[in-house]
């Protein structure tokens, strides 16, 4: 059985959290309730941060927890970091 590195919470996420750093070129295998796939990560993620396993179309919703957490502000490949260089927050703001 390999070990967990990165965890989907949601059937509907487009992102998943890795609970180590992953480097570049590494593959992931994640299990999104039950169906199966291997993504390989493009770029350093850092621990705790998100990478897309879908991909995400500029001003396409990047979800996590079954709910939108942002826009992305540009194209985001599978295995792409998702983080603050091309998302936009949609968490905790009152002026959107």
């Amino acid at each position: 059985m390999s070990k967990l590195r990165a965890i989907v919470m949601k059937p509907n996420d487009n992102v998943c959290t890795v609970v180590e750093e992953i480097q570049p070129g590494t593959e992931i295998d994640l299990d999104v309730f039950g169906q199966k796939t291997t993504v390989r990560v493009s770029e350093r993620i850092p621990f705790a941060h998100k990478f897309a396993f879908r991909q995400i179309l500029p001003g396409g919703p990047i979800v996590k927890y079954g709910e939108v957490i942002g826009i992305a502000t540009r194209e985001i490949k599978p295995g792409q970091h998702v983080h603050v260089h091309n998302l936009e927050s949609r968490r905790g703001r009152g002026d959107k």
